[in-house]
């Protein structure tokens, strides 16, 4: 930005001493080319007064010193003054550089009024008035886009209105048919139109209009929004020969291409979603988020060599270089190369896969019985990342809980604790350690503090209300609790299982059965079915009781409340 208005600092002084002397076109030196980001001068200049170029200099001047507010105020100015189409072109980039959208918008119709045939004001005027919720007047542009045989952006028109009031989507659906009427062909309206009543949630009405409209199995826009809306509404097999049909009438098109091979890992064709990543990253040598996802599927095909020659070539290439490494160690661990795996964690610097990363050291070392080494590893983590401390706290503790070694995942969060004494997430995990422990009393004490802090905490109310409701004979104030929680998350299964729970302590076996199974149906795990089990079979329902913990054993045999429970009520851990 910078250079560019050095560059027209020049470019006006030329033009003031053209005007001055001469109005012969001749004379304008042709301008130096400027990035694509940036507008090239105008070829001729209108004649401005004094002032005006005074301003227009101060403005160039403050630009080449980072004051663009400056700048932009005064090319704002003269914009309004000149009414001249270069200046508020100007004036706009900037406004729009700088994110000052009302400036940006007033700039944008005056380029537009006074640059009718530029279709690039058009277009700018219909965005930023659609941004501003005018969309009458956006739609104005628009058509003279349409007219210019531009590219028109009728998506964005449509996505700006998804969060207006129904009247407003629903006149701008009007102006949208009235384009349509006139230009029946054009797959950019159509496109816009539809995403508009899909955006509206009218989904069946789009997909008609898309079935209906020839543009939309031609072009590629709306045959791709069609085939999203399809994957939407659980028809994939529905969208997999729209987007083949599309395939063959442009065979190139990156954005079809991916679609399908997208739409084959989803339903399960990773061979062949495999080859056709493999082809378009041979047509897209260059584009490594292609690569990226190649080595994606591979990994879920289990083609673990493969896998690894791809996220080698990630690695090499610079790009993705923490997911790479991170995956590395995936395929390390699945082809049983523990050191291998450790080193390529060991790589996966800071940022989504950094946590994960340290997690998987630190169960390989913890599960080969390498306790020290995977604490050393941490700690020397926190020291190094200190913006991760409180969450790499949290991973030991976990980690030493899930390893057998509840004592020392207690010693690490009490270590954590007085680093950050009052962390509530910290609090929370002690919370449910001290379960573990039997010290109900400190995990009450955590979780009342955690409900002092935040009383609408869902996950303490449940954790509270769920142990005494498991644990006491506190009944009334465990479904105190956990009925709060299932009022703030009423679709959260481990809050539906505690209202299961505590319906049954308290002999309301009817209701318990129903939110367990509502549980169960929305999170199949062992401890929901052994408690649903429990219900059944004090229902009398024992045939059914053993064939929810059966189901229930071969997600989790070794699930300690499915063994308890089946010890206490059978006799036997197994069934």
């Amino acid at each position: 930005m910078t250079r560019y208005l050095a560059l027209l600092t020049t470019a006006l002084l030329l033009a003031g001493c053209q005007n001055l002397v001469s109005h012969s076109p001749d004379q304008t030196s042709a301008p130096e080319q400027k990035p694509a980001t940036v507008p090239a001068p105008p070829e001729t200049y209108g004649s401005f007064r004094e002032d005006t170029l005074y301003d227009l200099l101060v403005a160039e001047l403050a630009g080449q010193r980072n004051r663009f507010d400056i700048a932009l105020a005064n090319y704002l100015e003269q914009a309004k003054s000149t009414q001249d189409p270069g200046i508020a072109e100007r004036a706009f980039r900037i406004a729009e550089y700088l994110g000052a959208d009302n400036s940006a918008l007033e700039t944008a119709v005056i380029w537009a009024r006074n640059a009718p045939d530029n279709l690039d004001a058009q277009r700018a005027a219909a965005i930023m008035l659609a941004r501003a919720g005018r969309y009458d007047e956006s739609m104005i542009h628009m058509e003279k886009v349409l007219q210019g045989q531009g590219d028109t952006h009728f998506d964005f028109l449509a996505l700006s209105a998804a969060e207006t009031d129904a009247d407003t989507r629903e006149g701008l659906l009007k102006s949208f048919d009235r384009l349509q009427t006139k230009y029946p062909d054009n797959g950019q309206l159509l496109f816009g139109k539809a995403l508009l009543l899909q955006q509206d949630g009218r989904v069946d009405e789009a997909l008609k209009l898309l079935d209906s409209q020839p543009a939309a199995k031609r072009e590629v826009a709306p045959l791709l929004l069609h085939a999203r809306m399809l994957q939407s509404l659980g028809r994939s097999e529905e969208a997999l020969p729209l987007l083949e049909q599309g395939i063959k009438q442009h065979p190139d098109d990156k954005r079809l291409l991916l679609a399908h091979a997208r739409l084959l890992v989803e339903q399960g064709e990773l061979d062949k979603a495999k080859q056709e990543f493999a082809d378009l990253v041979a047509q897209f040598p260059d584009d490594d988020d292609l690569r990226f996802s190649l080595a994606l599927v591979c990994l879920e095909a289990e083609a673990w060599t493969d896998a690894r020659t791809y996220l080698d070539e990630l690695v090499q290439r610079g790009s993705h270089v923490d997911a790479a490494h991170f995956n590395l160690g995936r395929v390390a661990e699945e082809l049983n190369e523990p050191e291998q795996a450790m080193a390529e964690y060991a790589l996966v610097g800071p940022g989504s896969d950094y946590l994960p990363a340290q997690q998987r050291q630190a169960e390989l070392l913890m599960g080969q019985g390498r306790f020290d080494e995977a604490k050393r590893l941490l700690a020397q983590s926190r020291q190094q990342q200190p913006d991760y401390a409180i969450q790499l706290y949290l991973l030991e503790a976990e980690s030493l809980t899930n390893n057998g070694q509840p004592e020392a995942s207690w010693d690490i969060l009490q270590q954590g604790l007085k680093q950050y004494p009052n962390d509530l997430n910290l609090l929370y995990t002690r919370a449910m350690v001290a379960e573990k422990r039997g010290d109900l009393a400190q995990l009450e004490k955590d979780l009342r503090f955690i409900l002092a802090q935040d009383p609408n905490n869902a996950m303490a109310l449940n954790a509270l209300g769920y142990t005494l409701a498991d644990r006491t004979t506190r009944y009334a104030e465990a479904r105190t609790l956990i009925e709060k929680a299932h009022q703030i998350n009423p679709n959260d299964p481990a809050i539906l299982d505690s209202m299961g729970w505590i319906n049954y302590r308290q002999g309301q076996l009817e209701q318990a059965e129903r939110y367990l199974r509502e549980a169960l149906e929305r999170f199949p795990d062992a401890e929901i079915g052994a408690h649903l089990g429990e219900v059944l079979w004090a229902q009398g329902k024992k045939d059914e009781a053993r064939e929810v913990w059966a189901t229930a054993a071969e997600q989790a045999s070794d699930n300690a409340v499915l063994r308890s429970t089946l010890k206490r009520l059978t006799g036997s851990e197994t069934l």
